[in-house]
């Protein structure tokens, strides 16, 4: 071999070296890196596990909104399911029924927004809804469906559906978006999942009959002013008059998202109206009916109340008076209205002297 042949062999050996130094820094380089970024994202708290499940909670709800048309199994009428009736028509099924089952509320219908099934959202009570997403016990919804493009200009930004939890009492959220077709419109469709609490607490007081005529029942009307619907569990009626009081605490029910019920003395003779729904609290002896009066024509109060989960004593929501110091006496067949204003406050009843079972007169919240 020549002197040339070994200047050769040198120069390859000299290069193989650098690559090999070369690539030993470089590994060196990529370790340090890493480790860096991994005490980074400790110190900012990238890393926190329950930022990162309500993420992938509000995806995986979302898709399920998104994706399908939602199913419903019903009750077996004890504490199981009929999975042999179960239907992917949950928009069909009343609110009273829903409750009772087990909904996946899907919103899509051949590939397109079905709004049958946005309209059916109200039969769904919030806690019903955010089960049927998938979301743990702690972690609750909002959502919101508006018209992102529209070929009519004054629709567009118009709400669908709005509603749910508040999110202002939320510790932990994250929000997702898709955009769904609805014949020539294109659709938003928004939702907020976070640690707040899935009750409803708002239900309005909003006319009551303590002196009806011609054996009529006495009634209580009831508005609910929430986008979703409210489960009765848990809320309570209390009516006294002088120094006698009763209380029926509701074990069951449940009203339709912005609409009415009528809590009445007798379903019977009980003029429905416009509510969706219609109770019986002649039952427990706290309405009467005919020659039964068990509301005072003079001066009574009834009051509205909601026991919160793991508490004992209820906190009043609503409350409607009428004579002594009010100023609000009613005569035969004349009703009492609240007129908008604080549901705690007498100078927010009116007397009316016709009667409007089923029918409010404002404009619903968003609340939820």
């Amino acid at each position: 071999m020549g002197g040339g042949d070994w200047s050769h062999l040198r120069d390859d050996e000299d290069g193989l070296t650098a690559v090999i130094e070369f690539l030993s820094a470089f590994t060196l380089f990529l370790m340090i890196l890493t480790a860096f970024m991994s005490l980074a994202q400790l110190e900012m708290g990238s890393n926190d596990t329950e930022i990162d499940q309500v993420d992938q909670a509000v995806v995986s709800g979302l898709d399920r909104l998104t994706s399908s048309s939602g199913w419903f199994v019903p009750s077996d009428g004890d504490d199981g399911y009929d999975y042999s009736n179960s239907t992917e028509d949950w928009h069909l099924q009343s609110a009273e029924v829903l409750e009772k089952g087990r909904v996946q509320t899907g919103l899509m219908s051949n590939n397109q927004l079905d709004m049958s099934r946005v309209s059916a959202l109200s039969n769904v009570t919030l806690a019903g809804f955010s089960q049927g997403l998938g979301l743990d016990e702690d972690l609750t919804a909002f959502l919101r469906i508006s018209i992102y493009a529209s070929d009519d200009e004054d629709r567009i930004g118009l709400n669908l559906f709005e509603g749910g939890a508040n999110l202002n009492i939320a510790r932990m959220a994250s929000t997702a978006s898709s955009t769904v077709r609805m014949g020539s419109e294109l659709v938003l469709i928004t939702l907020e999942v976070h640690d707040s609490s899935r009750t409803n607490e708002n239900l309005i007081l909003t006319e009551v009959m303590a002196r009806p005529i011609s054996g009529g029942p006495e009634w209580i009307e009831v508005y609910n002013d929430n986008a979703f619907a409210t489960s009765l569990y848990g809320w309570s009626f209390n009516t006294s008059s002088g120094s006698t009081s009763n209380e029926v605490l509701l074990q069951q029910g449940v009203i339709s998202g912005h609409s009415v019920a009528i809590f009445t003395g007798s379903l019977s003779s009980q003029e429905q109206g416009n509510a969706s729904q219609m109770f019986d609290l002649g039952q427990y002896g706290l309405l009467g009916t005919g020659s039964m009066n068990l509301l005072d024509d003079g001066a009574g109060t009834v009051e509205l109340r909601f026991t919160r989960p793991g508490q004992i004593n209820p906190i009043t929501f609503a409350k409607a008076e009428w004579g002594g110091q009010t100023g609000l006496l009613m005569n035969l067949n004349q009703v009492i209205v609240w007129e908008g204003g604080s549901t705690m406050s007498s100078t927010s009843w009116a007397v009316q002297s016709d009667a409007t079972p089923g029918d409010v007169f404002f404009e619903p919240s968003n609340a939820s």
